[in-house]
């Protein structure tokens, strides 16, 4: 912590907030509120997504999701916002509006579901086969 206070007190650019990771941010504050966004083009980048949606309020963070194998936009990702207030205002004006060509449509993220990606079963060893004699 010591080290992080110096960072911050030598560099008037930086925040504690900042150098925090967005999702810590959102737990200790607890008002954020994080948006889907459907429908993004496969040529939006995190970057255009936030600008385009920091007209709107203080976005925390956004993220495309990409497919693991090619890299590449499954067409949809999140925005988070500083408080509620901004993520209603950012889906009233956001919602059906034309963004890098596509028209998206933006709502509240709905929670993780779990799939079952914990421990997997353990089966044991196959059975040995029995020859006929």
């Amino acid at each position: 912590m010591a080290a992080l206070r110096r960072l911050v007190v030598h560099n008037p650019n930086l925040s504690y907030a900042s150098l925090l990771p967005p999702a810590l941010l959102i737990c200790c504050r607890g008002i954020a509120s994080k948006l889907f966004v459907g429908g993004l083009s496969f040529y939006t980048t995190e970057k255009g997504l936030s600008e385009a949606f920091s007209q709107h309020g203080q976005v925390i963070e956004a993220k495309i999701v990409t497919d693991r194998v090619s890299d590449r936009s499954k067409g949809f990702g999140f925005v988070t916002f500083a408080s509620e207030d901004e993520a209603d205002n950012a889906i009233k004006e956001m919602n059906g509006k034309t963004l890098n060509g596509r028209v998206v449509f933006v709502d509240y993220a709905k929670p993780k579901s779990d799939f079952g990606g914990g421990m997997p079963i353990a089966r044991g060893p196959p059975e040995p086969i029995v020859a006929d004699n």
